[in-house]
């Protein structure tokens, strides 16, 4: 069977590709593309050899690529950088495609599209899975901090290797080698060398290519959130050729992408993790040309004449015509005094694959009767000793989908408390045990060390300012769920009402969990995202008439 990550292009292929790019010849040896470099040329071998090699280990030759085979992986449709080195071999003869233009001929070509989509994204998963270079993070596998930095790290899908300081001798050894201590944990040591002491997450960003910049300019279209209605409307936007802007202000995927296995999303009969299908989508919205950045968190809005300003954290503002907000909601922490003391050391909000070794033969909790809670006991119960489901309610089939209750139920490692609350975590430096209450006052002591919370959300909207209507809760009022005192007075809503999607100001929409009266689902956020575009390019289509330039008659002299 041939290698899927090291496909030949056809004659045809070829053929089309040379129509973006310029045909090379190399006498001499030459270096194509260096470590860390971004926005890095794509090439087709055409005659001779291109080498990819370790950069950490001139000795070292990843693979050799042969005629009619191609560099890339994901990064080269993004700003992210690259991980290894380039070289062609002398005599060899190349098609050279730049960045931008490559994307072109994603976007054109169904047949270029899908075998280079198709090989990056192998590559890329291979990449995860047996990194060995790059980006390095040195930390404590107890430190709150270096959870936070390889949790997002995880969700971004950015290879990287940790060595953990309380297991790994080589942790030490290059500890040594940068002149650094314990008390400069954790470490980033990116991809030209450097070491970075306690990074921020918009370092990691920065040193990955995650984070971009943008242009001063008015684009057509900001969406601020990457979870599925997010992303969903990113890929139509861009497919239908609006220029966007998505922001996030954490990772693809939002909240579903912490589902460890989603079963019941249309054309996915055996299942796909949260985390999986994000990044599809992500790779999918920056195929047709969407800039997507994170972590960016917006944090003001003014809606200025013709458009709307944002400003978003790193100092950044944004200008857009039409505006989306996707930002979803947060989930609730337990109200438990000292709860800040094990997030990260046993309480966590997630629960993925970085998570299994913790769990291993261990009693882990699962808090929470909706869906995400029982995906994460399913999930868990394949690796600990046991499971328990603590929930407030008397029936799980409330809110959580049916096949997953009879999954729960057949599941022998897992025992569900019903009408019970939490009211205690115990643990010197990591969580040992927790207290929970019945209905009657019973108080029970479990020794569990691992305690997963899905217990609902507030909405993600504090950055409005108070520009559009919400609800009591704070959820984004849409369509006729607005009261008419509260529309804006422009000229627009003179002649028509608020679309389905649209809020108080015209252009201003709203999609998935953030929105009043959604239905909090993922398959119904990525229905919202995909719908609103239309209503998107209805307001584009306005926007444009009202604000075309005056037209005068020339004076006859």
């Amino acid at each position: 069977m041939s290698d899927l990550r090291f496909p030949e292009l056809t004659q045809k292929q070829i053929a089309l590709l040379k129509q973006y790019g310029d045909i090379e010849c190399y006498p001499a040896e030459v270096r194509l593309f260096s470590l860390g470099e971004a926005e890095y040329d794509f090439f087709v071998i055409l005659d001779g050899k291109v080498i990819i090699e370790d950069p950490y280990n001139p000795e070292s030759i990843i693979i050799e690529l042969g005629k009619n085979e191609f560099t890339g992986d994901i990064g080269t449709l993004s700003d992210r950088a690259v991980q290894f080195r380039g070289t062609a071999k002398p005599g060899s003869t190349l098609l050279r495609i730049k960045h931008n233009r490559l994307k072109e001929a994603i976007t054109k070509h169904s047949t270029i599209s899908d075998i280079l989509l198709n090989t990056f994204i192998q590559r890329h998963e291979n990449q995860l899975a047996a990194y060995i270079g790059g980006i390095k993070l040195v930390g404590s596998g107890h430190s709150k901090k270096t959870y936070d930095i390889r949790d997002f790290m995880d969700k971004n899908h950015i290879p990287y290797n940790f060595l953990d300081v309380d297991t790994n001798d080589k942790a030490e050894q290059l500890l040594k080698n940068f002149d650094l201590s314990k008390s400069d944990l954790p470490i980033l040591i990116n991809n030209r060398g450097e070491a970075c002491r306690n990074p921020t997450l918009e370092a990691v960003a920065r040193y990955s290519g995650v984070l971009m910049d943008f242009e001063d300019k008015v684009f057509d279209l900001l969406i601020i959130g990457a979870g599925p209605a997010g992303l969903a409307a990113s890929v139509y936007a861009a497919s239908e050729g609006l220029q966007v802007v998505t922001i996030d202000a954490n990772a693809p995927g939002g909240q579903a992408g912490k589902s460890s296995k989603i079963e019941n999303y249309l054309g996915f009969p055996t299942g796909i993790s949260g985390s999986d299908l994000a990044n599809r989508a992500y790779i999918q919205a920056q195929k047709f040309g969407c800039k997507i950045s994170i972590p960016h968190r917006a944090e003001s809005i003014a809606h200025v004449e013709d458009h709307f300003i944002i400003g978003a954290t790193n100092g950044k503002v944004i200008k857009t015509k039409a505006i989306i907000a996707a930002t979803g909601a947060n989930y609730r922490r337990l109200p438990v005094d000292n709860i800040d003391k094990y997030e990260g050391n046993g309480v966590y909000y997630s629960a993925s694959q970085i998570n299994i070794s913790s769990c291993e033969d261990e009693i882990v909790g699962v808090v929470g009767g909706a869906n995400s809670a029982g995906q994460a006991a399913l999930f868990l119960a394949e690796y600990a000793e046991k499971v328990h489901i603590i929930v407030r309610r008397g029936d799980l089939a409330t809110k959580m989908s049916d096949y997953l209750v009879q999954r729960i139920r057949v599941t022998e490692n897992i025992e569900v408390h019903y009408h019970t609350e939490i009211t205690e975590l115990k643990g010197d430096y990591h969580l040992e045990s927790l207290v929970m209450r019945d209905a009657e006052g019973k108080l029970t002591e479990e020794k569990i060390t691992n305690l997963f919370t899905f217990i609902g959300a507030t909405p993600c909207t504090e950055w409005l300012g108070g520009l559009v209507n919400t609800d009591s809760r704070g959820f984004i009022r849409t369509g006729m769920e607005i009261d008419a005192r509260n529309l804006s007075k422009c000229e627009i809503y003179r002649n028509r009402k608020p679309q389905s999607m649209e809020t108080a100001i015209p252009g201003f929409f709203a999609v998935g969990d953030v929105r009043s009266e959604s239905v909090k689902h993922f398959s119904s956020a990525v229905g919202e995202g995909s719908m609103v575009v239309s209503q998107v390019h209805r307001f584009l289509g306005e926007h444009a008439k009202q604000h075309q330039p005056m037209r005068t008659k020339a004076r006859s002299n």
